[in-house]
């Protein structure tokens, strides 16, 4: 390790006095002018952890749906998946390292990880549209470069896009090809197998709205309308040309606030979609004739995916084990739905997507979504092969045709990461093959009413849980309190889980009215403010 170098470096790219961060499930995440040596460190980081594994691993300069000031970095590891938990409290220390031990730091985490600083390293960059992201995803060079690794720029792309890259780069185009044509090629090729297997007279061609949150989405989907077969009339509005990143738009405002994006003109059942600022997740949504608005969350997606994929499963009658993974955020109707009329195994584990991509991966077929429109499709590499195996050689043609469409599944989802491009790709293709229009498909259950609160506390570590986050076991009495308020109400549940980046416990209510949500909601709010140290003044309904 280059010392002087290291001194040098660091010093153009300066830790403020007393601050502290955390790398948690969406990475760091600040105001942008707050992250200069936070990004730095990280391309330090991202060098260490290719040494380790000797692979490429990605950087993301991005802070998803957060407002336009702020920005973040997160690690990509070599499949594609989020960087390894022993690697966040590396990255933790060592962002809060002072200057004068930051060479300390580095090696004492190359001594826990056994990395050896000879070996090569090469790392894959990518960066959202903010204002801040072209300087800092630099400063992630600088921190590349202090360590002797190789990089890959490729400037401003979706999140899911660099995991896709960094994915094709370590199976060595296995997955296939580490470019953005690549991407598109694959990604467009798959759909349009996929809906030429559509024997369905419905509309010849799709309109389809998307709200892009004025941000990285837009010029993605730009680049790739050359690749989209003509069936397939997408609009894009909120292009980021006029109004800021996420301000009032985006897959995320739209979910919190049920209501349309500003910047899209939605006349009623149109089918629309929202991505959030860096396209990992989208909704659906229309507005009936009466004017009413109807979103279409990550529940919803989840379940017309696996009606679709368990029709196909049937047909090719291999003893698949298929599952769906959701949090204690999943609307109780749709996992009614999906376990008793669908007959899929329901999963239930703790909020935050590493939980979800992990408990899909015990599956032949893994499908997982949070409701906030952040999912994917995993398939066991066992699964795979076999259905590509009987595409080539199955005799039987109706066996043959849906090993075809599950071949082209596999192809046209993003399996290392949630991906608004690809989840929509998918879902137009399933409507389209299934004859559906978005009303249908919303009408597979109703969901219900539902209530999401927060409470500030003094400290957040108060409130302990387990059972997925659906029961907290401290502070003593919340639980059995919680109990009694449930058996108030019909179809009634409630949870409460402390905030992963603030001092503040969300309260989580659902009812078969609005009003009982709303009721249990507050009421629990007000128990959460008496047992776990509320601050401020009580909660009002």
């Amino acid at each position: 390790m280059d010392s002087e170098a290291l001194r040098k470096y660091s010093a153009l790219h300066p830790k403020p006095a007393g601050l502290t961060l955390q790398y948690g499930t969406a990475g760091f995440r600040s105001k942008a002018e707050r992250l200069d040596h936070i990004v730095f460190r990280m391309g330090l980081l991202a060098a260490l952890r290719s040494k380790a594994v000797t692979a490429t691993i990605g950087i993301m300069v991005t802070a998803s749906h957060n407002p336009e000031e702020d920005n973040g970095v997160k690690l990509v590891d070599p499949l594609g998946e989020m960087l390894h938990p022993s690697w966040e409290e590396y990255a933790t220390q060592l962002a809060n390292a002072e200057e004068q031990e930051l060479q300390k730091v580095i090696t004492e985490i190359c001594q826990k990880a056994a990395v050896n600083l000879h070996k090569d390293a090469s790392v894959f960059i990518g960066r959202d549209t903010r204002p801040s992201s072209k300087k800092l995803s630099q400063s992630v060079i600088d921190g590349i470069q202090v360590l002797g690794g190789q990089y890959h720029d490729y400037g401003l792309v979706t999140t899911p896009q660099l995991h896709y890259m960094v994915c094709c780069q370590n199976t060595q185009g296995q997955y296939g090809k580490a470019t953005l044509e690549g991407y598109y090629e694959k990604l467009s090729k798959a759909f349009m197998e996929l809906i030429k297997q559509s024997h369905c007279s419905g509309e010849s061609q799709r309109h389809l709205k998307i709200d892009c949150a004025n941000g990285i989405g837009a010029l993605k989907l730009s680049e790739m309308k050359p690749y989209f077969p003509q069936e397939l009339l997408i609009h894009i509005y909120n292009d980021g040309t006029k109004e800021k990143l996420n301000h009032l738009c985006g897959a995320d405002f739209v979910k919190v606030h049920q209501k349309p994006p500003g910047g899209l003109d939605m006349k009623p059942n149109d089918r629309c979609c929202s991505f959030d600022g860096d396209a990992d997740r989208i909704v659906y949504y229309y507005k009936d004739t009466a004017g009413h608005f109807h979103l279409i969350d990550g529940d919803k997606i989840a379940t017309l995916i696996s009606i679709f994929l368990k029709e196909l499963l049937a047909k090719v009658k291999q003893n698949f084990k298929m599952a769906v993974v959701q949090t204690a955020y999943a609307n109780g109707n749709s996992t009614r739905y999906l376990q008793e009329t669908l007959q899929v195994p329901v999963h239930c584990v703790k909020t935050g997507v590493k939980h979800l991509h992990h408990k899909a991966q015990e599956f032949d077929v893994g499908v997982y979504f949070e409701a906030n429109g952040h999912g994917t499709v995993l398939f066991s590499k066992a699964a795979e092969t076999k259905i590509r195996q009987l595409v080539k050689e199955e005799k039987d043609n109706e066996k043959r045709e849906a090993a075809q469409m599950l071949e082209n599944m596999i192809d046209l989802i993003n399996q290392t990461v949630g991906d608004a491009v690809s989840d929509m790709l998918a879902i137009e293709a399933i409507l389209a093959l299934k004859g559906l229009t978005v009303q249908q498909w919303d009408a597979l259950y109703a969901d219900l009413p539902n209530r999401l609160l927060k409470v500030q506390v003094a400290d957040r570590r108060v409130i302990d849980t387990t059972d997925a986050e659906r029961r907290a076991l401290t502070p003593p009495g919340l639980q059995e309190k919680i109990d009694a308020l449930v058996k108030k109400y019909k179809l009634s549940r409630a949870f409460v889980r402390p905030s992963g980046t603030e001092d503040v416990v969300r309260i989580y209510a659902e009812a078969d009215t609005q009003e009982n949500a709303d009721a249990l909601a507050h009421e629990v709010s007000l128990a959460v403010f008496h047992l776990a140290g509320g601050k401020g003044a009580p909660p009002q309904p």
